[in-house]
C-alpha cells in the first residue's frame, strides 16, 4: 500500500488542501492520503479544538475515498512528525509525506529531522519554477501546483468578517456555522 501522510494545523481546511492532495494521489497513485491534524504542533500555536479541526478534516475527506482523516496526533504531547512517521510506518510498506517547499526548507530545525529524512519519501508542492532547498540525503518527488493562493488564516479572517469563503468546501462551511467557529 502507497500511503502519504499530510499533516498540519488543519485551522480550517480548505480547497487548496483537498487540491494538492488530490493531485498527489493522482501523480504519485497513492492508495490513500491520511490528513492528520496536529494536536499540539511545536512550531505554531492553534486556538482551535483538536476535535473541531478533525471534524472538520473528516468531513473534508469524505469527498475522496482515498482520503482519511487520521487522529494519529491526537493529546497533549508535542505533535513531532517522526512520532508520527513510525505509528504509519508500522501499519504500511512506503510511506510517503506530503509538504510545501516552505516548510521543507525548513526540515532541519524539525525534531529527529535525521531520522525524519531518511524514513519517508517527500512529495514537495512547489511553485512552478522555484528551487526546492532540503538537506542532502532526503528523497524527494515534485509536485507542481497551479497557483492556489488561498490561507488558513485568510478564511478565518473573512469568517470571521461574516463572509464564507468560496475555498471552503460547503460541509466545513455548515460545520464552522454550527459550531459558531471563528467569530462565525
Amino acid at each position: 500500500m502507497r500511503t502519504a501522510i499530510f499533516g498540519g494545523t488543519f485551522d480550517p481546511i480548505h480547497s487548496a488542501h483537498l487540491e494538492m492532495a488530490r493531485r498527489a494521489a493522482d501523480q504519485f497513485q497513492l492508495d490513500r492520503v491520511l490528513f492528520i491534524p496536529a494536536g499540539n504542533p511545536p512550531h505554531k500555536h492553534v486556538d482551535t479544538p483538536f476535535e473541531h479541526r478533525y471534524r472538520m478534516v473528516e468531513l473534508a475527506c469524505a469527498a475522496d475515498p482515498r482520503f482519511v482523516a487520521s487522529r494519529l496526533e491526537e493529546g497533549e504531547r508535542k505533535s513531532f512528525s517522526i512520532h508520527t512517521i513510525h505509528r504509519v510506518k508500522a501499519d504500511d510498506g512506503e510511506v510517503f509525506f506530503i509538504i510545501g517547499a516552505d516548510a521543507f526548507a525548513e526540515i532541519q530545525t524539525w525534531h529527529r529531522w535525521e531520522e525524519v529524512i531518511s524514513a519517508v519519501t517527500f512529495i514537495v508542492v512547489a511553485r512552478p519554477g522555484h528551487q526546492i532547498a532540503g538537506p542532502p540525503g532526503a528523497r524527494v518527488e515534485r509536485l507542481e501546483t497551479v497557483e492556489l493562493p488561498v490561507s488558513s488564516s485568510e478564511i478565518r479572517d473573512a469568517l470571521a468578517r461574516g463572509e464564507t469563503p468560496a475555498d471552503l468546501p460547503e460541509p466545513v462551511a455548515a460545520y464552522i456555522r454550527a459550531n459558531r467557529l471563528y467569530g462565525t
